[in-house]
């Protein structure tokens, strides 16, 4: 790993570490991915059915919320779903509200329970075959608390792919964060300073819980894909980002990004921008 990104970060004045800064008075624009009303700029995926298929009603806007429901569904038969905004993103923040509401839909396997994510630099979901269980892509993992034990959110998950992690390719599918656990159904803030194939780091509001680096193609836990889109070892500098239907109904109020991608080569422009974003509740 080349540690001139990781220096990046730290030259922000420990951004990624440390989140107590002083705000500037001028906010930074956020580019609102869900208008809260519809789903137009999005695009569906589900398991067993074909792109753009929006198999009973899965996604849907209600109350200015996009909903994850299953009351349409007998059983949930592993078909994971996922929506996917309908442009790719290479440097940029992202920024989603959610929460976990109800109960998780019959069939739904128990590592599911209150269980979502979004996932970053994904595969288009034209190119993922129509059983396809996940897309290539990193997935920052949500979780909700199940009310007694201790459940980490924002952690990483690995769908076809692989990370770096101090120095070392890290091969396991997942990994916790260090965030708190959320029981209940209260709302959630997610951030993610994503760095083309840099770097990438998980905050829970404004405190940084996880991060890793050279995020690339690899490994296991996707299944069918294409071996011409399944190139091992390509780093993902690009992707599109999706959200996670995968048994338990989930809420979004709010999905937004800064797109980095003009200021990721000027340290001061960085560091201004995402500090006065992340000041923006």
């Amino acid at each position: 790993m080349k540690l001139i990104t990781l220096y990046r970060f730290i030259a922000l004045g420990g951004v990624i570490f440390l989140w107590n800064f002083t705000l500037p008075e001028k906010k930074s624009k956020w580019q609102e991915l869900f208008n809260g009303k519809d789903i137009n700029n999005w695009v569906v995926k589900i398991r067993t059915h074909e792109v753009g298929e929006n198999f009973a009603n899965t996604f849907r806007v209600e109350d200015g919320m996009m909903q994850v429901r299953y009351d349409g569904y007998s059983q949930f038969d592993r078909q994971y779903g996922h929506i996917f905004y309908n442009k790719p993103f290479s440097y940029y923040l992202l920024q989603v509200e959610y929460r976990f509401v109800g109960e998780q839909c019959p069939g739904g396997e128990g590592w599911a329970l209150r269980n979502s994510g979004a996932m970053l630099h994904s595969q288009d979901p034209k190119t993922m075959l129509k059983d396809q269980d996940f897309p290539i892509s990193i997935e920052a993992q949500f979780l909700g608390g199940n009310g007694k034990d201790p459940r980490t959110t924002c952690n990483l998950c690995t769908p076809g792919t692989n990370v770096v992690l101090a120095d070392t390719l890290f091969t396991p599918h997942c990994i916790n964060s260090r965030s708190q656990t959320y029981h209940g159904d209260q709302w959630v803030q997610a951030n993610f300073i994503v760095m083309g194939d840099e770097e990438v780091h998980h905050l829970v509001g404004t405190d940084t819980v996880f991060s890793y680096f050279k995020p690339q193609i690899g490994g296991g836990n996707v299944s069918p894909v294409d071996p011409a889109v399944k190139i091992d070892g390509k780093l993902l500098k690009e992707g599109y980002i999706s959200l996670q239907s995968e048994s338990h109904p989930i809420d979004f109020r709010r999905v937004a990004v800064i797109d980095l991608t003009k200021i990721k080569d000027n340290p001061k422009k960085l560091r201004k921008t995402v500090n006065q974003a992340l000041g923006k509740n």
